[in-house]
């Protein structure tokens, strides 16, 4: 399965268009199970009360197939990059869920317990962090989304790095440690 996939990624890229509609709906059955427990592992973490997996991986898929200027190499670039739109997608929820809440009305303080801020906040703050950490090391902040946010295995890491195993391990360590003392300070 992974060949055909790489086989059908490779096959987007041919005419330059990156919407070849025959090889899209050869390829969504042969990802779909992957990308709904991509997007079921952010939704686990609580990171997106207000929208489904179902939506997640729509909403991820369509922005993947829509890429015009990806040169897909394999399977793990894939998921790689679908962990990156599935990132995106759930910080413009959470930053569009505080924009909402800046624009409502006081809201009584029993009903402040409710409401999932301290889910949006800490989003935002990894999110925050993530970046901070891609300025001076670009491929801690990318191992972190591919680890963290796209759910990749050590060993999936490594192939779509390029690095070691042991590479990866050392890196998800120090990147992870960096990230702990950014956050809480």
């Amino acid at each position: 399965m992974a060949t055909e996939v790489t086989i059908l990624l490779n096959e987007l890229g041919k005419d330059g268009k990156g919407s070849d509609r025959e090889t899209l709906d050869r390829l969504l059955p042969l990802v779909y199970n992957e990308l709904r427990r991509l997007a079921g592992s952010f939704l686990n973490r609580e990171y997106a009360a207000s929208i489904q997996t179902t939506e997640l991986v729509h909403e991820a898929y369509f922005k993947l197939t829509n890429q015009r200027s990806v040169d897909w190499e394999n399977r793990g670039q894939f998921f790689a990059i679908a962990a990156q739109a599935m990132r995106r997608i759930l910080i413009d929820a959470a930053r569009s869920r505080q924009a909402s809440k800046r624009d409502a009305e006081k809201l009584a303080l029993d009903d402040a317990p409710s409401i999932p801020v301290a889910v949006d906040r800490q989003l935002l703050e990894l999110d925050d962090a993530l970046r901070e950490l891609a300025a001076f090391d670009p491929d801690q902040a990318r191992l972190v989304e591919l680890r963290y946010f796209g759910g990749l295995t050590i060993e999936e890491t490594a192939d779509v790095m390029k690095v070691s195993p042991a590479t990866v391990k050392r890196e998800w360590a120090a990147a992870r440690a960096w990230l702990f003392d950014r956050i809480n300070g």
